[in-house]
């Protein structure tokens, strides 16, 4: 009987299988297939807590760098300034609260904690061309797409979700995916 007991609790103590979702977006209509945003959606039951470490979104070159960021809810994002001119960031987004951080010099920062599930543009009130998005997801399992459209989700429990593709230019795909193992799962987004 103590066998069976330690051989349960062993069990009980193992983490849960993880695997990954992997595979491509096509985007069609646009220069290539990068910017999508893959990821699992909500999970019933399921919070996850923001990370500590604040994620990072550079004002370089006069462009949003990335230009498309994933974070989870409850994420901080550090926006620095790397131009020899003066920036600003504002959201016009009701899910970002409407937020603008006012002008700041090179090689300052502010920072926003972006609380409720949003796709937020980012502009910059100095630059009318500059243009950027964060993306805050319910779950930490996501991935933004390279130019040829590959992506990897990694560390995925194994079970079955709800998986789906934003895009800043084109409509959004949903599929349920099961994961189990190393898993493939390819999207084909337009307008």
């Amino acid at each position: 009987m103590k066998a069976v007991i330690a051989s349960l609790m062993a069990l009980l103590a193992l983490p849960l299988m993880a695997g990954d979702i992997h595979g491509k977006v096509t985007a069609h209509s646009v220069r290539n297939s990068a910017d999508a945003i893959v990821y699992v959606d909500k999970i019933a039951g399921k919070t996850f807590p923001p990370p500590a470490a604040h994620a990072k979104i550079d004002q370089k070159n006069m462009q949003f760098l990335p230009h498309v960021l994933a974070v989870v809810a409850g994420t901080t994002v550090d926006f620095l300034n790397s131009d020899a001119v003066l920036h600003n960031v504002f959201s016009p987004d009701a899910c970002a609260d409407h937020f603008n951080l006012g002008t700041w010099p090179q090689g300052q920062s502010k920072s926003f904690t972006f609380k409720k599930e949003c796709f937020a543009s980012l502009l910059c009130k100095v630059h009318s061309e500059m243009e950027g998005f964060v993306a805050v997801l319910p779950t930490p399992y996501f991935a933004v797409t390279a130019a040829d459209g590959s992506y990897d989700i990694k560390d995925v429990p194994d079970g079955t979700y709800t998986v789906k593709v934003w895009h800043p230019k084109l409509k959004a795909a949903t599929k349920s995916v099961t994961v189990k193992g190393a898993t493939e799962a390819s999207f084909e987004i337009a307008k």
